[in-house]
């Protein structure tokens, strides 16, 4: 005899899976699905086959596109002169949606990591190293988190970057945020990183 609920069990399974959600979370998730079945299941189901057809890593910066070269890359309107690296697409499209950099990018697609294995030929760092001498590059903005391994990539980056500028955001205390709410670190990074007003 077949289990007549193996399907939805199944979308639950696959649901659970996704980052922030959990079995509770999955299954409350595929019951609106299935309530909201025309207006939100039958379309969403439609654009994640699209998308798994036609998604694909642009083959410049790491970015996902639909094409061969996304479209910042392809811009003739994006300053050619810098290049901000980021860890993963997720990092990308949080610093376009603060539309602040316009410049290119270049998606790594993880952190060096000792534990891991995870060495400069796992990452995009030789194709970041290849762009910077064939596109005219004169800033590298290391923008990766300050976590111990983004620290150790930033190193390692500057260190085969000899005469280009690489710089790296400034980090601290958040906009709005208030000294008693951060942590020790945060407080001392922004103290190290203090300028004149």
């Amino acid at each position: 005899m077949t289990n007549s609920n193996e399907d939805l069990d199944n979308l639950i399974a696959l649901m659970a899976k996704l980052p922030g959600l959990g079995p509770r979370s999955a299954r409350r998730a595929v019951l609106h699905l299935i309530k909201k079945r025309t207006l939100v299941l039958m379309p969403l189901a439609d654009a994640m086959q699209r998308v798994g057809a036609t998604v694909r890593e642009c083959l410049n910066c790491g970015n996902v596109c639909t094409t061969d070269i996304c479209e910042i890359c392809n811009s003739e309107k994006r300053a050619t002169g810098q290049i901000a690296v980021v860890e993963d697409v997720a990092d990308l499209w949080a610093m376009e949606r603060s539309q602040v950099f316009k410049g290119r990018y270049h998606v790594l697609g993880g952190t060096l990591s000792a534990l891991d294995a995870i060495g400069p030929e796992e990452l995009r760092i030789p194709k970041l190293i290849d762009r910077i001498k064939t596109e005219n590059v004169t800033e590298v903005i290391l923008a990766l988190g300050a976590t111990i391994d983004g620290q150790t990539t930033a190193h390692y980056i500057a260190d085969q970057l000899p005469g280009i500028t690489v710089t790296s955001l400034a980090q601290g205390v958040p906009v709005g945020g208030e000294l008693d709410y951060l942590d020790d670190g945060t407080i001392t990074a922004a103290l190290n990183a203090r300028k004149a007003l």
